[in-house]
Order: structure tokens, then sequence, then C-alpha cells
């Protein structure tokens, strides 16, 4: 397993922790697990499935005159939502725990999943996730076996997934932070070097590092019409270098900075450090859900990750702030929507 690094804990933590407004949600998901596992067979362990209505079906306003379409499915990992203090010591978020679920679906699914809702059907499964703190952890043993439980879920729902609602339909692979750490590997184990490459659209693995060297015949994507490749990205304001980057820098072995990583330009789709006008921002979904900002901001590859100017929207939230982790999708939906569509078509034509 790939070795842990602090990520992204002050932005996660005041922008996902501190509101209590999922608390209304509730009382939708006060089932309970007989063994505290999830059993997949049951719609009410997937944050998202194409046979009930969940928040992924939504469509911000101004784009529901869009026609959909969904011969493609996506399996989409969602990040860290288990953000406050430890339930009764828990390592691992419960999986009918309905607040955490509760603020899963009304955060993450519905902000990010749906940005797949055009040209998909979206399959999200609820997973045993670690505690934020394991990224963190000196007991790196600890951290490993919840990262490892989180796993064991995400590979059951896909395996379940596959055999139960696949049908042999091209698959897209998406995830932002923690669920693109188990992505990686989900990728490793299931498409790399497998039939199943076949028909691999594309991957999204966004919010985590996905080191050079970590994928053999999984490649990074070109341009914005390749398929079966990965794109990935993580966003900072220009000039900002956090300090576990610093660290991850100085230890070339495991470095994920400094060039080392997969980085994609999500309004070029390109690899190169080309800079990219914020002209070619197609919109932005932020707080307002049925709001698109258009050309909120630029962005350019440098030392293996994506630098932008300070985005520019009413009310911006990332005033105070350099790290925008928690706006890796949301910056770049229309952009990410639009490229949905093009490497599917793309992959028809193949």
């Amino acid at each position: 397993m790939k070795k842990f690094f602090p990520a992204f804990l002050f932005l996660i933590i005041t922008f996902y922790s501190c509101s209590d407004k999922y608390q209304a949600y509730r009382s939708k998901y006060q089932f309970k697990s007989m063994d505290g596992q999830p059993d997949y067979s049951n719609l009410n362990y997937w944050a998202a499935h194409p046979w009930k209505w969940d928040p992924s079906d939504s469509v911000p306003q101004p784009l529901k005159p869009e026609i959909k379409d969904s011969m493609v499915d996506v399996f989409f990992l969602y990040p860290t939502s288990y953000t406050k203090k430890k339930k009764d010591g828990n390592n691992n978020a419960l999986i009918d725990d309905d607040y955490i679920n509760a603020k899963t679906d009304y955060s993450s699914i519905l902000y990010q999943a749906s940005v797949f809702n055009q040209q998909c059907r979206v399959f999200a499964p609820r997973y045993r996730q670690a505690h934020i703190s394991n990224f963190f952890s000196k007991d790196k043993e600890k951290a490993a076996a919840a990262f490892e439980l989180a796993y064991e879920d995400v590979k059951n729902a896909f395996e379940f997934y596959l055999q139960s609602w696949n049908g042999s339909r091209p698959i897209i692979i998406a995830s932002h932070s923690q669920g693109s750490f188990l992505a990686e590997r989900l990728l490793k184990e299931f498409f790399e070097g497998k039939t199943l490459h076949n028909r691999l659209v594309v991957a999204y693995i966004i919010g985590w590092p996905v080191p050079k060297d970590y994928f053999s015949t999984l490649k990074m994507c070109e341009d914005s019409l390749q398929t079966g490749c990965i794109c990935s990205w993580r966003t900072f304001r220009k000039g900002y270098v956090p300090s576990y980057m610093k660290k991850e820098n100085s230890n070339s072995k495991n470095s994920f900075g400094n060039g080392n990583s997969f980085v994609t330009n999500p309004l070029t789709w390109t690899t190169n450090s080309s800079y990219a006008h914020r002209s070619l921002n197609k919109g932005s979904i932020l707080i307002n859900f049925n709001k698109v900002y258009t050309n909120t901001t630029d962005a350019q590859i440098s030392n293996g990750l994506l630098y932008v100017n300070r985005p520019k929207f009413p009310g911006s939230f990332f005033y105070l702030t350099r790290n925008y982790h928690v706006g890796d999708i949301n910056l770049y939906y229309m952009n990410i929507r639009e490229n949905v569509k093009r490497r599917i078509d793309m992959f028809w034509k193949q």
C-alpha cells in the first residue's frame, strides 16, 4: 500500500464539518445493518444508484433542457465525510450512520457525482471510509487497517455491480480524495492488464496524486478525446506549496510533487504546462447548486499540481484559503460534463 501523507485537513474540516445542515436529512437514512457490514444487494447501501432517486440525479436548473443518454456507467467513489470526532472510537465510519450518509449524499453525491448524470448511470457505493485522522496518524499500521477495510467494501461493491448490473456496458471510474486513493487500487486490480480495460472509457482520479510509476499499462490521457486512460489533478492557488508537499518533495523515492504525479489541465485536457485562461472555464457549480458561474478560474500545471489564480465568483469562499481541494471537481463542473460526453462519443466510434 502506498505511503500516507497529510492532506487537506483545514479545508475539508471547515467546509464539510462545521455545519449541521445535514441534520435535516438524517431521517432518510435510518436503516440498520444486521452485522455492521454493507449489503450491496440492498439499495440503502448505495449513495447513488439508477434504480432509486438520489441526489446524483439532480440537475442544476440551467441544465434542465439537456438531452440525457445513459449507455455508460460511472462507478463513483466519494471523498471523506467522516470528519467529526470519532463515534465510539471507531476508526472507520459505521455503514449505517445516518448523519454521515446524509452528509455524503447532500455534499459529495449532489455536488460531485451529479456531474456525470447527463451521459451515465451513476453508481456510488457506501463504504466504511477511514476517519480523516488516518491521513495524519503516526500509527501507520492502524491507519493502513482502516484504509484496508474501506477498500474491502469498495472491492465488494464493484464486484457486485459487475455481476448484477453492468451487463458488459462501458465504465467510467470517477473519484475524489479518499475515494481516489481507493480508486487507484481498484484500477490496478481490475483494469490494468485485464480484459476489463477494454471497457474503460476513462478514469477521473481527482484530488489525490497518481504517481507516474504506480501503473504500467494504464496511461495518462494526453488530450480531450483519448479513452482507456487517466485524468487527475489537485488544485491550489498559484505559488502556494503546502507544507506536506514540501515533505513529499524532500523524499524523491515517495515524492508525488515535483512533477512525479500525473496531472491533467481540466480546461484543455492536456498534460503540458501551457497556461489556460479563465475564459475556457465553461462553468462552476459551487455553493448554489442551481447557479452556473462561468469563467471562475484559469489553470496551469506546475510541479505535479494544478495551479490557479483565486477563483472569482460572488461570495467566494476561497478568499482566505490557497488550497482548493474542495473545489477540484466543482470549479470545472461544466468542462468535466462536456468532456465525459466527448470521450463517450469517441469510445463508441472506436
